[in-house]
């Protein structure tokens, strides 16, 4: 009786030992997979290494800290703004019109400029102080992604206008208001129909993942820290420009206190095809960097809905790019131009 009841009591021993085990791997099958820990430098001790996060970098832009300053804004151009001439008895000194701005420097929802033709450098630029300026003009912009130039809107770029000429003694030359509001709708409608932002998604198919981990695979293949929590890019060519590739996963994930108990099963990858120039392959790019994504993370390329894209999908995607590439510069607003930019923004 003492041998069976010694046998059945190590046959229960033997079965609790066995479930804890298999929680235990069951436990570590489901963690969220985990950044690689940073190889320490010469000389320095191990314990000094620290674990990547998503707050290792300050999220003031979508380009590193330490790059130069973005290019001048474009000019105003009749093809996207209603401009205004402002006739001067006089050359203003630059003090004197950043004295007389408005200001906000929008109408509604549309941008707002002055422009100044210097004296001494014999060209167009926003006012700045020691420069004297022959002439002026008043622009905004005609159309975004927030719609047309409309009625109202053009009414207060008027009184706006009118208001810093008579600050500086300047008299506006204003287009029609009825011209200006229907160029206005065509540009918009034209804009609303060749507007394409791509989105791909990479999914896990087993394993979740954490914020730390994707960050750190990611820098792998060139992404950088973006404007916040929860945001990576790929860097344009030229320092300053908008970003060829974006990265984004759940923002509140991303802050987590614990990013390594945080569990993620999808990040999207997205593309703003007018903000980026052509030359800079972004739909290559875009795919490349989902192949590899899903390849080191072990996970598929879906579109936003979740279904799965085949090679033959994307070859299809990118001939119709192309195309849309060519119509954007016939009409002068080639991807990722000044112009393209700020109409498709």
């Amino acid at each position: 009786m003492i041998t069976l009841q010694m046998s059945l009591l190590l046959l229960g021993l033997l079965l609790l030992l066995a479930m804890a085990g298999y929680y235990a791997w069951l436990a570590r099958k489901s963690r969220p997979r985990q950044a690689e820990p940073a190889e320490p430098r010469l000389g320095e001790p191990a314990d000094s290494r620290i674990e990547p996060h998503l707050n290792d970098h300050p999220l003031n832009g979508d380009t590193f800290a330490s790059s130069p300053a973005p290019e001048k804004k474009p000019a105003l151009d009749p093809l996207i703004d209603a401009v205004a001439p402002i006739a001067l008895e006089a050359p203003v000194s630059g003090e004197a019109v950043l004295a007389a701005l408005p200001s906000t420097r929008r109408v509604g929802s549309k941008p707002y400029a002055i422009e100044g033709f210097s004296v001494q450098d014999q060209r167009w630029e926003s006012p700045v102080a020691g420069q004297y300026y022959s002439q002026l003009q008043a622009g905004v912009q005609l159309a975004n992604r927030s719609g047309a130039l409309n009625d109202i809107e053009f009414s207060e770029f008027v009184m706006k206008t009118q208001n810093f000429c008579d600050a500086i003694n300047g008299t506006p030359d204003l287009p029609a208001m009825r011209s200006e509001v229907s160029r206005a709708r065509e540009l918009d409608q034209f804009a609303s129909s060749h507007d394409a932002q791509l989105v791909l998604m990479v999914q896990a198919r087993r394993a979740a993942w954490s914020p730390s981990y994707i960050q750190q695979t990611a820098a792998r293949l060139g992404f950088v820290m973006g404007s916040m929590a929860g945001r990576l890019v790929i860097p344009a060519s030229t320092s300053g420009l908008p970003p060829v590739v974006s990265l984004n996963f759940d923002t509140l994930t991303a802050l987590a206190d614990d990013p390594t108990q945080s569990a993620l099963r999808q990040i999207t990858l997205g593309l703003d095809v007018a903000q980026v120039d052509r030359n800079e392959k972004p739909f290559d790019r875009l795919r490349e960097v989902a192949d590899a994504l899903a390849r080191e993370m072990d996970g598929m390329v879906t579109d936003d809905q979740g279904a799965a894209l085949s090679p033959e999908g994307m070859t299809v995607i990118a001939a119709e790019l192309e195309q849309l590439y060519d119509l954007l510069a016939q009409h002068e607003l080639a991807s990722g131009s000044p112009l393209a930019r700020r109409l498709f923004s």
